[in-house]
């Protein structure tokens, strides 16, 4: 049976038993028909995945990973904040009039920084000699977007404990629609004995997280991320850690969330990502495929707080 499915149903299992409720409190999110959306939460969850075991689509129902994938590329490829360019609806009832999330996610991944260590030789080797004149500089150093950054070290200097991004900028939180849920990622790379291609694992920490709506569709869209990066660097999945700070389960969804974790679980579905490609800016969501993806009947109508 699918570990993914194991490690969800014992999350939600211990969110209902043992968790605390927000109920009476003073909440932020509201139901659409104004009530407040009080939920049941359980702080610092933990969840590991071994990407080389298996994919960790959950099978209790679909996980529609294409999707989720395109929502990953659309923060970390295209760099964008607007939803017009994104071909799932999760985001509408954040945007405003021009689709915009605000200096949310794609827009923080497309500032650049300027670092005084990046060195043309790294430049050719991270990106090719064709594409290192996109990348401005002074007379200290380069300007890189963080997406750069990470696949530059994991060229360059793979065994940098400093490889991460972060999109929880104080400066620019009041112009974001929706504070960042999943903020940072951090990668780290190990070696093993015998092997003669690198293990590329990685931590996404994560302050907020409605388990039923969105629980494995970022587990699934961060695996796709450490698989692609893992491609175009010459190295092989490894560990998906997933840290979540407030872990909740709202109180219209327990209900749903009961009957989901009460369902048959099914084998771990194969992932197939294209070979082909070895650069992750020329990846899109047609080149992942889940095959033998066996799933319970779909959730639907789920009600969303906003």
């Amino acid at each position: 049976m699918s570990k993914a499915d194991e490690i969800f149903v014992k999350m939600c299992q211990d969110i209902i038993d043992h968790g605390t409720s927000t109920e009476g409190e003073k909440v932020r999110p509201k139901w659409e028909d104004g009530t407040s959306a009080y939920t049941i939460k359980q702080f610092g969850v933990v969840n590991r995945y071994n990407l080389r075991e298996e994919f960790p689509a959950i099978t209790l129902r679909k996980t529609a990973v294409k999707s989720a994938t395109n929502e990953m590329l659309w923060i970390w490829q295209q760099k964008s904040n607007n939803i017009h360019n994104l071909k799932s609806t999760v985001w509408d009832e954040w945007a405003d009039e021009e689709g915009s999330i605000g200096k949310a996610y794609g827009y923080q991944m497309a500032v650049k920084h300027h670092y005084r260590d990046i060195t043309e030789e790294g430049l050719i080797h991270a990106f090719g000699k064709d594409k290192i004149a996109r990348f401005e500089k002074d007379e200290t150093g380069y300007f890189m977007d963080q997406v750069d950054r990470v696949i530059y070290d994991l060229k360059n200097n793979p065994f940098s404990r400093r490889i991460m991004t972060n999109i929880y900028v104080h400066q620019d939180l009041e112009d974001m629609n929706l504070y960042p849920c999943a903020y940072s990622m951090t990668f780290n790379v190990t070696s093993e004995p015998g092997s003669d291609k690198l293990v590329l694992n990685a931590i996404l920490n994560q302050r907020s997280q409605d388990i039923l709506a969105a629980n494995n569709w970022n587990v699934c869209q961060y695996s796709v991320l450490v698989y692609m990066l893992a491609q175009v660097c010459d190295m092989v999945p490894g560990e998906f850690v997933h840290v979540i700070a407030d872990a909740h389960i709202y109180d219209r969804h327990v209900d749903i969330i009961k009957e989901l974790i009460s369902r048959p679980q099914y084998p771990a579905p194969k992932f197939w990502l294209n070979p082909e490609i070895k650069d992750f800016y020329e990846f899109t969501d047609a080149d992942i495929k889940l095959e033998d993806y066996e799933t319970g009947p779909q959730v639907k109508n789920i009600p969303i707080a906003v």
